[in-house]
């Protein structure tokens, strides 16, 4: 939609961090009641426009709106909900950072409003908003946790000089929110904390003071242990397949037939570069054995692609290291024979681990979820999947 990639545009003149930030999210197709929403899916920032709600917003306003979903993703807001109530979450996380966005909407949620300060984190906005008496306790609609005043006069003044919370509603929709707590909150840190470096350093190192400490933060190096990282992006990515079961009756057939029952089952593509830098035993082995070690908690197929400038050598397993082999391949590097071939199988792969040094032609896009596993000396090929260094991996070994 035009109106949307024009309001990018503006965002990379003026606010050239953001825009580089939000030209890596995923989109998807939206029809819902606001004019934006964005989420967190499969730890991937996801963004949703509304094209006719979204025109009847000047071009200010549009760009401020995409300014507070950058922000909500860059806070991590919609997997830090945890089982606070909705409502009120989604109140203090607007609350966090829409006083430092100019040009939103008049109806943007302000903390003032509520006669609250500025400059808090959604976490403290949270605890205030449990105790501001409200208007509509009574009705058991689960805003607010406030108790009664003894006389009944003094909560009836502070109630009358008070908004009510009914009043304030998020610009954008924030229902979606709930798609981001199927994944783990330090796997999509990660993923953001890597569309953060490559918007920083694509953005010439332009960034707002508010939002310094922040981005700082992302780019020192990952305190998350590689074997969690590993571990998160596998039970993400792994797929539910269906077994029959006579301990569950079939919902069309009745006893006649087994029913069908959800089971865990991963079936991944290991990719690995034959170039030098990754032709190494110790290096394959550390990565092995963790791999192994998740594969064998669940049913599995691992297929191994041995990879240079053509696929080499196949081998699969499910139960013994056959991913240590050191193959000498030689010859330059091409990345896209191993996602060429993984397009083709059957089933689809749930995921694909690349062990390379970057140095090769990539796929510009991939469906499939992606963990590029890096050499010391090695770069990320394409801005898009995520990304293991065997320098981390070796000093957490």
């Amino acid at each position: 939609m035009r109106l949307l990639e024009d309001a990018i545009i503006r965002l990379l003149k003026h606010r050239p961090f953001y825009g580089h930030f939000l030209l890596q999210f995923r989109r998807r197709p939206y029809r819902g009641r606001k004019a934006v929403a964005v989420t967190l899916i499969d730890a991937l920032p996801t963004l949703m426009v509304s094209p006719q709600l979204f025109a009847l917003f000047s071009t200010e306003e549009q760009q401020a709106l995409l300014e507070h979903l950058i922000k909500h993703i860059l806070h991590l807001h919609p997997c830090r909900r945890r089982d606070r109530h909705p409502g009120l979450w989604d109140l203090a996380c607007d609350f966090a950072i829409n006083p430092g966005i100019d040009h939103l909407p008049a109806a943007a949620p302000r903390p003032e409003r509520l006669k609250l300060a500025a400059g808090l984190a959604a976490e403290e906005y949270y605890d205030q908003l449990l105790h501001i008496p409200l208007p509509g306790d009574h009705l058991g609609d689960g805003y607010g946790d406030s108790a009664a005043d003894a006389s009944g006069e003094q909560a009836h003044d502070e109630a009358a000089s008070t908004p009510d919370i009914h009043q304030l509603q998020p610009l954008d929709d924030h229902q979606h929110w709930q798609e981001a707590e199927r994944t783990p909150g330090s796997l999509s840190e990660q993923v953001v904390r890597q569309m953060v470096q490559v918007a920083w350093k694509k953005s010439a190192n332009e960034i707002d003071g508010e939002l310094r400490t922040l981005i700082n933060c992302y780019l020192a190096p990952p305190s998350i242990p590689w074997q969690q990282i590993l571990r998160q992006f596998i039970g993400t990515a792994g797929r539910v397949g269906k077994i029959s079961t006579w301990k569950r009756a079939h919902r069309r057939f009745d006893q006649t037939t087994p029913g069908l029952r959800k089971k865990q089952y991963l079936n991944l593509v290991v990719g690995i570069d034959v170039s030098d830098s990754t032709d190494t035993q110790p290096l394959r082995e550390i990565f092995a054995k963790e791999l192994l070690r998740i594969a064998q908690a669940r049913q599995s197929r691992i297929t191994v692609l041995y990879a240079g400038s053509r696929i080499q050598k196949i081998s699969s397993f499910s139960g013994h290291p056959a991913v240590v082999d050191v193959f000498h391949g030689g010859g330059f590097t091409d990345l896209r024979p191993v996602f060429d071939h993984a397009r083709t199988m059957q089933p689809r792969p749930a995921a694909i681990i690349y062990l390379t040094d970057g140095f090769g032609p990539a796929p510009e896009s991939s469906d499939i979820p992606t963990l590029w596993v890096l050499s010391p000396d090695g770069q990320k090929p394409v801005t898009w999947g995520l990304e293991l260094r065997l320098d981390h991996l070796m000093e957490a070994s």
